[in-house]
């Protein structure tokens, strides 16, 4: 992981009717749920995607509110780096590393994660907070994304990497999320 600047906590379309279609939708809202109380702990920058959110609705409400300052920004290509405005604003953050999360592995955070390779960006899919309809489905591309560059990783292990050690000012708060997310 880039040491330089703070990623960015990439949110993929969780809104309530992708979520619904996850077989393991409580999980995968469970675990995005931890990783945004750990990026506002981190102060970490915060953007939501929405596909076609006119016909398919808003992010999920709740997990809106585990962000300071989140943006939302609605897109109908499957990439994010497909919205010419959400790639402009990434781009425009100046943040060189994505840490990713949400649906669905297989399509949308897939082509995100290419794109966002393409354009030169360091790409962290946060593993346990990815959902899929189809598990093997899943499998494959995460396996196909780790050979492109990308790294595929427990948003745990994430986190504590960016606080590297037990001085780090959030590390107790931290620790405490991770036992109320166990």
């Amino acid at each position: 992981m880039t040491k330089s600047a703070a990623p960015l906590l990439l949110c993929i379309d969780l809104q309530p009717a992708f979520l619904a279609a996850i077989p393991d939708s409580q999980r995968v809202h469970w675990r995005c749920s931890f990783a945004l109380e750990a990026a506002r702990g981190l102060g970490l920058p915060v953007v939501f995607t929405e596909q076609v959110p006119a016909k398919l609705g808003r992010t999920a409400e709740d997990l809106l509110k585990l962000a300071d300052q989140p943006v939302t920004m609605g897109k109908d290509a499957f990439s994010a780096f497909g919205d010419q405005a959400i790639a402009a604003h990434l781009k425009a953050g100046g943040t060189p590393h994505l840490l990713i999360c949400g649906l669905e592995t297989p399509v949308c955070v897939y082509q995100t994660a290419v794109a966002a390779r393409k354009a030169g960006h360091e790409v962290t899919l946060l593993i346990d907070c990815l959902g899929a309809r189809r598990a093997a489905d899943a499998t494959a591309v995460l396996a196909h994304l780790a050979q492109a560059g990308c790294s595929v990783l427990p948003a745990e292990t994430v986190f504590y990497a960016l606080l590297r050690d037990a001085k780090h000012p959030f590390f107790r708060a931290y620790t405490q999320l991770v036992k109320k997310y166990g």
